[in-house]
């Protein structure tokens, strides 16, 4: 089942990373997109609602940005983490879900773990896990907003598989602009059905210039893509 819905008030969207190539690719792909705030940086200098880690598939918080902010929030954490994939997923967090837990801060109150890969040190590179990972993080801000209303009003995002994954900045970029745009367009009740529309419109995406971003049309919209 799929809702449309528009963010209100609109979501304040930080993209940080220490590596410039990925920021430089994050000005060229979100050039026309407005409301997103880019630098280059450390996550866990940013003072918002929620903290988006692109993570594996059983919530190991062993690598990258994952043990930064383990060592940031205390180990803690990931047992939170974990517990929720297992009451939520029974142990397994399939790429292109996510689940948002409580961080045990006052800043960021919650963190939003999602899958980029299925265990650690992955080559992700060849596949649409980036778009599937950013698109299942933001569908879990709509679903924590719709329980308590308010309560994720800023978020902040790395680059998603832009290190252990090994997707080049420019595709990681473009396909976080994808993740994005659709969270401005549809909210997904089920994320099978988010993984299916993604992966239906982005199949051939391996064969088109690096430069190409494409904005998922939702189920029933006639826009097209660009």
């Amino acid at each position: 089942m799929t809702v449309d819905r528009v963010q209100s008030p609109p979501l304040r969207v930080v993209l940080t990373d220490l590596n410039a190539e990925v920021v430089e690719a994050w000005r060229a792909a979100f050039a026309d997109t407005p409301g997103v705030e880019i630098r280059k940086g450390s996550i866990l200098d940013e003072r918002v609602d929620a903290w988006v880690n692109p993570t594996n598939s059983r919530g190991r918080m062993d690598g990258g940005a994952d043990a930064a902010i383990k060592r940031h929030l205390g180990a803690g954490v990931q047992l939170r983490v974990q517990r929720a994939i297992r009451d939520r997923f029974a142990g397994t967090l399939p790429v292109g879900s996510a689940v948002c837990v409580p961080s045990g801060a006052v800043s960021p109150k919650f963190l939003i773990p999602t899958p980029t890969m299925e265990g650690s040190s992955q080559d992700v590179s060849e596949t649409l896990n980036v778009a599937l990972a950013c698109a299942a993080a933001f569908q879990a801000i709509h679903r924590q907003n719709e329980e308590a209303p308010g309560s994720i009003k800023s978020v902040a995002l790395v680059g998603m598989g832009a290190r252990t994954g090994r997707v080049p900045a420019r595709v990681c970029a473009n396909l976080m602009w994808t993740g994005y745009t659709l969270f401005h367009d549809h909210r997904f009740e089920d994320y099978d059905d988010l993984r299916g529309t993604i992966t239906a419109q982005l199949d051939d995406i391996e064969a088109a210039p690096v430069t190409r971003r494409v904005r998922i049309v939702p189920p029933g919209s006639s826009r097209s893509r660009r």
